[in-house]
Formats: C-alpha cells, sequence, structure tokens
C-alpha cells in the first residue's frame, strides 16, 4: 500500500484519519493541502477516483467561492478553481494508487489493507 493523506493540518477529520492509519501500523505519506496542493496529475487520478469534482468541493464549507461554484455549470471551470485553490476541498482526501476517498472514511480504507 502507498496511502497519501492530502488534508489541512488544523481539520478535526484529517487527524482521525492519521489516527486510523498509525493505529493499524499502516504507513502514509502526509500532504499539507495549504502549503503544497496537490500535482496535476495526483489531481486528475483523485477525480476519477471519487466521480467527478463535485464530490470533492466541501459544499458544507462557507465560502463566496464555494457560493459561486453551487451556480457553476461548466466542470473545467470548477476544476481549475480547486486546482488553483486547494483549501476548497473537503478533506481528508485519502489515495492509495488509483484508488481515493473524501472524507473519513474508515469503512473504504479497511478494504485497502
Amino acid at each position: 500500500m502507498n496511502i497519501q493523506i492530502f488534508g489541512k493540518a488544523k481539520c478535526f477529520d484529517t487527524q482521525k484519519a492519521q489516527r486510523w492509519f498509525k493505529e493499524r501500523g499502516i504507513p502514509f505519506q502526509y500532504v499539507d493541502l495549504k502549503k503544497y496542493g496537490m500535482s496535476g496529475r495526483e489531481f486528475d487520478g483523485v477525480l476519477r477516483a471519487v466521480g467527478g469534482i463535485d464530490a470533492l468541493i466541501d459544499w458544507e464549507r462557507k465560502s463566496p467561492q464555494i457560493t459561486l461554484m453551487k451556480y457553476m455549470e461548466d466542470k473545467t471551470a470548477k476544476e481549475d478553481k480547486v486546482f488553483d485553490d486547494p483549501t476548497l476541498m473537503k478533506t481528508p482526501v485519502v489515495r492509495n494508487g488509483k484508488q481515493a476517498t473524501v472524507g473519513y472514511c474508515p469503512q473504504v480504507w479497511a478494504t485497502w489493507e
């Protein structure tokens, strides 16, 4: 397994995900989205794995950018906006090769073992 956890330092769900993998002795790489973001290939792979940009956006976050994206029909424009500002993503984003999840999903991660 090659686990990557993309998240924000102060995100409670990101901290829970890190703890979940630590408790099981599964090595992972943590990437701070605010500092480093995702590479283009990582972003495209996550989009394919989770089913598109709408699954990746944190719709519950109160932000003018999120409100604006609710009315955008162009998926490419949404993808560009989220790629440029990764803080708009729901976290944690956990990758294992071509598989990925958004949010805290231990029931899915357990099947990866």
